[in-house]
């Protein structure tokens, strides 16, 4: 991004990167993002498509050094103004069994090991809410301490902080550290902003099942009607005064990320008869109320785990569970951002991923302690000259792609994961 220097934007480095959620935050509070380093070919593809200027590195951080993180960005010596990530946090998630010791743990203290290599005047460490409890306390204390001994001093008391009370219409609490370099201005915890609801932020969209062809693609041209402030936001049709990312160049009549899901005619009854705010009592699937925020929308497990998909909120008004483009609504991702076509991939780059308005939050209390104002980039960059293969690949595809062998992420055993998804949506 060759702005950088006019437009007064400070550099960011992305660790852990996923689809780009914090990227994005990132850009729309006026960085740019140089570099983002993901394991995860497919990831990293759907990053590159969407931060085409950006160094997608796909490594491990455990195999990476700060200068050849440098040297990949194009950086030489300049100075890096933040570096922000959140390290897979399975091991003490307060989701299922919570371990001290799992050993992906170790990935948060490669966190810290390219902090004090890379040496910006900030950090953002971002994770579970289950890391402020209980014995989990003593790994977070663990983890001050070696950013201390970096030359880190984190802002205190933690924060956990919930997108909702950012404009992003999701129930989803997650803990941020701020790490500040000794010398440089501490930043503040941002404030909340104010609450969207499901129905400002999906509303407008059509109906997926009133198009046969999105069971054979997750894209369709189509004219609707959006009122809501939101969603006119993400669509591009209303200018947000704070969104100090890079334009994109996009058809705002496509509606994309919309395959279609199947169910049958008992689940879709059964949907039909769920009270908005509660369980189906079946699948368990909550039934988003219009006037209120979504709960969290979650990952499923990954591909060494068996491939589990996560269950997706029913939609408040058609009885079926909401598309990949309704989960990046309630996640607060603008329209121009594409995900993996597959369903099983999509929403799992979003359940993955921060939501981009509060990263956003987080991010611009880094800009005000930086004391720069960055400025809205008045280049354009265009999603049309991007590949859109990116959006498609296979594992192996996506590994060759990378030049990284495809058994860098374990694979399913199955052959097939968009038939397994169907049939167990079919069967609730």
């Amino acid at each position: 991004m060759s702005s950088s220097k006019q437009n007064n934007r400070p550099i960011g480095i992305d660790l852990f990167a996923g689809a780009g959620g914090l990227s994005l935050g990132f850009e729309q509070a006026g960085f740019d993002v140089a570099a983002a380093v993901e394991i995860d070919p497919i990831h990293c593809a759907v990053h590159e498509y969407n931060f085409p200027d950006c160094a997608t590195i796909c490594a491990s951080v455990v195999d990476l050094t700060g200068e050849e993180i440098r040297r990949r960005a194009g950086l030489g010596n300049k100075e890096i103004d933040c570096v922000f990530g959140g390290a897979p946090c399975q091991g003490f998630s307060m989701i299922g069994k919570r371990v001290l010791d799992d050993p992906r743990n170790q990935l948060v203290f490669h966190y810290v090991r390219l902090v004090r290599e890379l040496r910006p005047k900030y950090c953002v460490f971002e994770n579970v809410k289950g890391l402020t409890v209980g014995k989990h306390k003593q790994f977070l204390a663990e983890l001050i301490e070696a950013l201390a001994q970096a030359g880190y001093d984190v802002l205190l008391p933690y924060q956990v902080l919930n997108a909702a009370d950012f404009g992003v219409p999701q129930d989803r609490r997650r803990l941020f550290l701020i790490g500040t370099r000794k010398g440089e201005t501490m930043p503040d915890y941002p404030l909340p902003t104010g609450r969207v609801t499901v129905k400002e932020a999906i509303g407008d969209l059509p109906n997926a099942d009133d198009f046969s062809q999105l069971m054979l693609t997750d894209s369709i041209s189509v004219k609707f009607k959006t009122e809501s402030e939101y969603a006119k936001r993400l669509r591009g049709f209303d200018v947000d005064p704070e969104d100090l990312s890079y334009p994109r160049d996009f058809d705002p009549h496509v509606l994309s990320s919309s395959l279609r899901t199947e169910h049958t005619e008992v689940s879709r009854k059964r949907f039909l008869e769920t009270a908005h705010g509660k369980n189906e009592p079946v699948s368990r699937f909550h039934k988003l109320n219009p006037d209120g925020v979504s709960n969290t929308l979650r990952a499923g497990t990954d591909s060494a785990r068996g491939a589990f998909t996560s269950p997706r909120p029913i939609h408040p008004y058609h009885p079926r569970v909401i598309t990949v483009r309704e989960a990046a609504r309630l996640h607060s991702y603008p329209d121009w951002f594409r995900f993996h076509v597959t369903k099983w991939h999509g929403f799992r780059q979003i359940g993955n991923s921060v939501p981009p308005l509060l990263g956003r939050a987080v991010a611009g209390q880094i800009v005000k302690a930086l004391g720069v104002k960055p400025t809205k980039p008045s280049e354009t960059v265009s999603l049309d000259d991007c590949d859109q293969q990116l959006l498609s690949f296979d594992m192996s595809k996506a590994a060759s792609y990378f030049s990284v062998p495809p058994s860098v992420i374990a694979q399913r055993t199955r052959k097939s994961y968009d038939k397994k998804e169907e049939s167990e949506a079919a069967s609730v």
